[in-house]
């Protein structure tokens, strides 16, 4: 049996927030197995925090050279994923997502016939411009050649009178992610280009359904454990029935603890990389808005007082503010302050803070990726 805290601490480790870091971005983004970019900079710096010595360029960087993309593989949101994965990801996923929508797709003048029409002028269009290794420009994945502009490609829908709400384009464009037709690939400036899913991934794995189940649940217990069957369900958008069957799958790699008396399951080196760590993972810290640490699991109390719950998400809205982390605790949120050279952090504390813990927001402030 462990407490809670003890439970909050293991999570920081298996995230890879404390003790080792990931080599790279892409090493990153495929441990967690997907991460929520709904907010692509705080994806970004979230990322970042998880390598060893990240930057948010590096970050950029696996977005421009095809290892990682974006697109909606899960929960009806925006998530960073390892290209090679996102097909058999979707596979899964897209069907129950695709079927859910049905309704807000007709209030929004999506019928089949718009959307075949959306995904052959699309596609016509992406095939007039060069891919990651041909651009003639000698920019690689990273020109601005590459791919299309969501407003230009929006436009083009527009143009052909597809779009019969404000609202439309979005949801096009995430039903032909779904269903693998496009994805969100190099970044121009602050903004994402989008890519034909085809030639932007060209050698997807292939995994049957049961053995894209064991896989998730293999990636999600190794970099959210300790966690249940119920956190990965709620998580990858997965029936429980299908949860518990890649859990199964995978069982006998992971050890079993047990938090409150119900059973969770974890990477067998966590308790000893913690020992190793312990000072580390205790230590304050900052993480961005829509992080793993609060996203990745069902019940957020292990690292939130339930009555400080509605300060990470006001009204309930599904905004995740930025937080400030100690002791595997969240202490307060956090926001910017001021403009330009003149930006400061403003905490906003669930209790006075001493100044030792200010003088730290303060420096972690400055070494945040």
């Amino acid at each position: 049996m462990i407490t809670r805290r003890e439970l909050a601490l293991l999570r920081l480790i298996a995230q890879r927030l404390a003790g080792p870091r990931c080599a790279t971005a892409a090493d990153a983004v495929r441990h967690l197995g997907a991460a929520q970019a709904q907010d692509l900079p705080g994806a970004l710096t979230s990322i970042a925090l998880r390598v060893d010595g990240g930057t948010r360029r590096g970050v950029e960087e696996a977005l421009a050279t095809g290892q990682v993309v974006r697109s909606w593989p899960m929960r009806g949101t925006l998530h960073l994923v390892p290209a090679e994965d996102l097909g058999w990801m979707l596979a899964v996923t897209s069907p129950r997502m695709i079927a859910g929508a049905a309704r807000r797709r007709a209030e929004l003048g999506i019928t089949d016939a718009v959307l075949d029409r959306a995904r052959e002028i699309a596609l016509d269009a992406l095939a007039e411009r060069p891919g990651p290794r041909d651009d003639a420009s000698g920019g690689g994945a990273t020109s601005h050649r590459v791919g299309l502009r969501r407003a230009d490609l929006f436009g083009l829908w527009q143009a052909a009178g597809l779009l019969a709400h404000s609202q439309t384009a979005v949801h096009l464009l995430g039903q032909l992610c779904q269903e693998a037709t496009l994805v969100l690939g190099p970044l121009s400036g602050t903004e994402q280009h989008v890519v034909a899913y085809g030639a932007w991934i060209p050698e997807p794995v292939h995994l049957d359904r049961d053995g894209a189940l064991a896989e998730w649940a293999r990636r999600y217990l190794r970099s959210h454990g300790p966690a249940t069957d119920r956190d990965l369900a709620r998580w990858a958008s997965l029936s429980l029935t299908d949860a518990r069957a890649g859990v199964s799958a995978v069982r006998e790699e992971f050890t079993a603890v047990e938090v409150d008396g119900i059973e969770h399951l974890m990477d067998p080196a966590l308790p000893d990389l913690l020992a190793e760590h312990r000072a580390q993972a205790r230590r304050l810290r900052l993480l961005p808005g829509f992080d793993e640490f609060m996203l990745g699991y069902a019940d957020r109390t292990f690292a939130v007082p339930a009555e400080f719950e509605a300060r990470i998400v006001p009204g309930g809205n599904g905004m995740f503010r930025a937080t400030v982390v100690k002791g595997g605790q969240v202490i307060a949120t956090w926001k910017r302050a001021g403009t330009g050279a003149r930006t400061r952090i403003a905490p906003e504390p669930f209790a006075p803070l001493g100044p030792r813990d200010r003088a730290a927001i303060d420096r972690r402030y400055t070494e945040l990726p």
